[in-house]
């Protein structure tokens, strides 16, 4: 058999946001079965097509992390579906600039205020549900004033966020739930089954936090115990699935998280299309 050519990591980038969205049926989340009343399948793929100009240049050139996020965000901004991998490109740029979880770790470490500058107006040009107890308004210009005041970095900005924001805790943390959903696809085999079962392991076990703050910790909980009981064969994934997405629960930092696993997992010979 013909070996298959290296994906390079822009490539990575772009096939872990398709493949995620791809894969069926992840409980509550836009897949190739059913959208979401505002947001489609098809904004998400765009998104994936739309984004590569970021990738490219975080693979090529390099950069500032923060002006890299807003870049990305402005790229995939112009449709109708709003914004749909903000999390996303919040773990996957650092990730394109360091190739490698280890990579992304020191990328982290190596920010400044001017990244955290550029991502407060990334994170303003989105509609990104913010916790209540968020003192550091994006529409607030003081915010930034106190961001450079304070001498914060992306980092740092990361780090206050961390508490309640499962995605931000991945910069304080090493990346720590996507190296473990890089190895939940290795050990599920390969394909969008993988996919799925890896999505489930990670619902079962971590409250989303996206759904925390859309819907109150309580039901974070509550959807991470209906997961497990998923796992143990007490209820039926599909019927978990149609619950959710009726009452609008989508583990939508979970989501983002799988793709940075899947981007991982790429880099270390996942197969995606056995």
């Amino acid at each position: 058999m013909e070996k298959k050519p290296l994906m390079n990591r822009a490539e990575r980038a772009q096939m872990a946001m398709m493949l995620e969205v791809s894969a069926y049926p992840k409980p509550g989340n836009v897949d190739r079965c059913h959208d979401c009343p505002d947001t489609r399948l098809e904004h998400f793929l765009a998104s994936t097509i739309l984004a590569r100009p970021a990738f490219d240049a975080a693979e090529r050139t390099g950069g500032r992390v923060g002006s890299l996020i807003r870049k990305a965000v402005q790229l995939t901004n112009g449709h109708s579906g709003g914004n749909t991998h903000f999390g996303a490109f919040i773990l996957l740029i650092p990730l394109v600039l360091g190739g490698d979880t280890e990579g992304a770790r020191k990328v982290v470490a190596a920010t400044d205020v001017e990244d955290a500058v550029e991502f407060y107006a990334a994170f303003g040009l989105t509609s990104v549900r913010m916790g209540e107890s968020e003192d550091l308004d994006v529409n607030d210009p003081a915010s930034v004033a106190a961001i450079r005041e304070r001498g914060m970095t992306l980092a740092d900005i990361m780090a206050y966020s961390a508490p309640r924001d499962m995605v931000a805790r991945e910069w304080t943390n090493g990346f720590a739930l996507t190296r473990r959903c890089a190895d939940l696809l290795h050990a599920h085999g390969c394909g969008r089954e993988a996919i799925v079962a890896a999505f489930l392991d990670l619902l079962a076990s971590e409250p989303d936090t996206f759904i925390a703050k859309k819907h109150g910790m309580e039901t974070a909980e509550r959807t991470m115990r209906c997961a497990a009981e998923v796992l143990n064969g007490a209820r039926d994934l599909r019927d978990f699935d149609a619950e959710c997405v009726s009452a609008g629960i989508n583990p939508g930092s979970i989501a983002d998280i799988t793709i940075a696993g899947i981007y991982v997992a790429l880099g270390e010979g996942w197969q995606w299309d056995c």
